[in-house]
């Protein structure tokens, strides 16, 4: 056996060891990757010295760019974590604390954006002052700086101080003891020790995702007035399970608790769509509540963000850090719904009350209520809490130096308020609760959560499980919230159409796909349109090599029934979906009436461009391209031309319908663009100047779409923010001739 080994843990993550000098690297390090590293006996656990502890990687190679297929390649926090505390790194009197520490490699940009992001994920916000300026009071911000502390140890320390980095751009570096590390390409690295070698791509092909750890069975789940769908009861290192989170139903909208690694997974075998999310309540920053935010960004719609200011600050700090853009930016992501710590906020008539919960980062547990049949209806999310005994321990003793006593009172107070159902964290230690804690608790039903291990007997007596997809309903619906959700997208979609019109078509039956169901099929001539309302669609054909992701409010099979025409691509159900059930006769007779025949072929010929592309083909709906169709221009060029295409809107974003645009930056050619590729983001979407150059090769066609009505979709966001990290590692000039500040691909 050579002493040089690679291991493929999964599409585009490796592992590569030599054991002969003790390195042990993961390459590439996407959410929930420890679990992975868990499976595959890459981390196991052992003893040193008659110490339990884990195996584990000593290194991590970070990925070039930050997303790939729209998922985060590099979330190195839980990995480090695993080394410093399972692994023992950090621990004093440890035997594996020798005085090294982790090791990040890789692009010196990324090492400085993963530094930071650990270290906002460490603290939080890491003065009174950055405390006191999201409004927090100076009393409770001294407070909340002096737990902080007490669970850092007394001490704020650099990521510098915790982990050790070796930038690698592509020349030869040592990484230790005459190994060798080089960069070939984008996200690919040569291994060499002695005379051997190892390559790493951790490239992704255009469709693949990263995998989920565990599998998740499908569940079709009732829209209800108000309840708690148990999405995760697992913790950061449950290979078995999500993360602790919840879905709340209320009045027909989908709100999540924490947003965790993998949360797309997780919604799929719930039958929810990004674009079905109404908004997130949020609790804190660790990983294992926060890794899936992007996912969210993912939507064809700005999702509502609710957390008090304190919770909020700190969170985007980090998310902005970990995507590399200001802070100021992420509002183009999400709308903002700021709540006040302590009261009920009536959220359109769901009430919030954030409480303050002690953690090593501003963290907020949340009870959630509604009146209904002479009396409130509450659920209580308590997510990394911590115990009794921690709590008290960190109370003044005359020091100056600890909390208040009628803090602590007052927390526990909290946490032990009465609801129909709660759920509680579990996973101990020093910064987790503890069920012992809530055994005089009277709440009606307690959930044991955040905890990878199995409940003892103890822990039984106090709470119950809740395995994935269970519903606990508060207050049923006797309505038809399906029905609703659909007047609500043919509005948005036929808008000036009178209500009566509509009842044509809303009066048609709500069907159900079971998961995997092709529900229009390529080449076939279906006399049927249908109304995606709940669930996940994949738009698939093969052969022109389009793949979409469709979400609620998207109409399958609209221009071909309408025509009697066999479909151009199949339509299949990812997960349970339920649509309206319009037959294409009394579809194309209401089309007629009201005189939409040319709006709807005009309509459908822009959004087949947009969506044969990859900057518009997943979670968009239909409403939402309609708009952006509406506002397309067409503009024809023949070959060689330069100055007319530099003559186009700089405020509008260029996708090529037909033929070739070089693009140049000063005398040098970038890349050749060809049909679905779109130049201009730059200066139309990102607010920049523009930098490039652009000649058609051939005779040429360009669709022109307003920047501005592209800044209200934030998976177009993404979708431009990724394709820039990636021109800028690929093709861009040196740093030293300055920012591109525009992409293009």
């Amino acid at each position: 056996m050579g002493m040089l080994r690679k291991i493929k843990v999964m599409e585009g993550i490796y592992w590569v060891e030599v054991p002969r000098v003790g390195l042990y690297v993961l390459c590439g390090c996407p959410a929930d990757v420890v679990k992975h590293l868990m499976k595959k006996g890459l981390i196991i656990p052992t003893e040193v010295q008659g110490v339990p502890c884990e195996t584990g990687p000593n290194a991590i190679l970070l990925a070039d760019i930050m997303l790939q297929n729209g998922r985060l390649t590099n979330l190195a926090e839980f990995p480090v974590l695993q080394m410093l505390y399972r692994q023992g790194m950090l621990l004093p009197s440890h035997p594996n604390n020798t005085g090294a520490r982790p090791l990040l490699i890789g692009d010196p940009e990324v090492i400085k954006s993963q530094m930071q992001y650990i270290f906002r994920g460490n603290y939080g916000l890491v003065s009174e002052e950055e405390i006191c300026a999201t409004g927090v009071p100076e009393a409770t911000a001294k407070v909340l700086m002096q737990i902080k502390l007490k669970f850092a140890f007394g001490k704020i320390r650099p990521s510098d101080e915790l982990l050790a980095s070796l930038p690698v751009r592509e020349h030869l570096v040592e990484i230790c003891d005459q190994v060798f590390i080089r960069r070939k390409k984008l996200n690919v690295y040569e291994f060499s020790f002695l005379d051997e070698r190892v390559t790493v791509d951790m490239n992704l092909e255009s469709e693949c995702t990263y995998p989920s750890p565990y599998p998740l069975n499908f569940h079709n789940i009732k829209r209800e007035y108000f309840a708690v769908i148990h999405s995760g009861q697992g913790d950061g290192w449950d290979i078995n399970r999500p993360s602790m989170g919840s879905v709340i139903m209320f009045q027909g909208k989908v709100y999540l608790v924490d947003s965790g690694p993998n949360i797309e997974y997780s919604l799929m075998a719930l039958g929810i769509g990004i674009n079905e999310i109404e908004g997130i309540f949020h609790t804190h920053n660790h990983d294992d509540h926060f890794a899936g935010l992007v996912t969210l960004i993912r939507s064809g719609r700005r999702i509502q963000y609710f957390a008090p200011p304190l919770v909020r600050v700190s969170v985007f700090r980090k998310l902005a850090a970990l995507l590399s853009i200001a802070e100021e930016r992420l509002i183009d992501f999400f709308v903002v719904r700021d709540l006040q710590v302590g009261v009920w906020n009536d959220m359109d008539g769901l009430e919030v009350m954030p409480i303050l919960s002690p953690h090593p980062v501003e963290t907020c547990a949340y009870y959630f209520r509604t009146f209904w049949d002479g009396k409130f209806r509450s659920y209580g999310h308590l997510a990394d809490i911590a115990t009794r005994k921690i709590l008290e321990g960190m109370v003044d003793q005359g020091r100056g130096d600890g909390i208040p006593q009628a803090f602590f009172e007052e927390t526990f107070s909290q946490y032990l308020m009465p609801a129909d159902v709660k759920k509680i964290d579990i996973g101990g230690g020093l910064i987790h609760g503890q069920a012992e804690d809530f055994k005089d608790d009277v709440s009606e039903r307690i959930i044991l959560a955040h905890t990878s291990a199995l409940l003892t007997t103890h822990q039984k007596e106090i709470g119950s499980s809740a395995p994935f997809g269970v519903v606990d309903v508060l207050v049923p619906d006797f309505s038809e919230p399906l029905r609703d959700t659909a007047a609500d997208f043919l509005f948005a979609y036929f808008p000036g159409i009178t209500r009566p019109n509509l009842r044509k078509l809303l009066n048609n039956p709500i069907v159900t796909f079971n998961p995997g169901s092709i529900i229009i099929k390529k080449g076939e001539i279906n006399p049927v349109v249908f109304l995606v309302l709940t669930g996940i669609v994949e738009k698939i054909s093969a052969d022109a090599g389009i793949y979409n992701v469709l979400s609620a409010g998207t109409m399958l099979g609209e221009y071909h029934g309408l025509q009697g025409l066999p479909a151009k691509n199949t339509s299949r159900s990812v997960s349970f979906v339920q649509a309206l059930r319009i037959p294409a006769g009394s579809y194309l007779e209401f089309i007629q009436k009201n005189r939409l025949d040319v709006m709807i072929k005009t309509l459908n010929d822009n959004r087949k461009i947009m969506q044969n592309t990859r900057l518009f083909g997943e979670n968009i709906s239909t409403p939402t391209l309609n708009r952006i169709a509406q506002q397309m221009q067409r503009h024809h060029f023949p070959a060689a031309q330069g100055e007319s295409l530099m003559a186009l809107d700089p405020e509008r974003l260029c996708l090529i319908e037909s033929g070739r645009v070089e693009l140049r930056w000063r005398d040098r050619v970038m890349d050749v663009l060809k049909t679905g590729m779109t130049f201009g983001e730059g200066s139309a979407v990102f607010r920049g100047e523009r930098r490039f150059q652009y000649r058609s090769l051939e005779p040429t066609t360009i669709m022109t779409i307003p920047g501005e009505l592209l800044r209200e979709i934030p998976i177009v966001m993404l979708n431009l923010l990724e394709s820039w990290e990636s021109r800028r590692h690929s093709t861009s000039p040196s740093s030293s001739e300055g920012e591109c500040g525009e992409t293009a691909g």
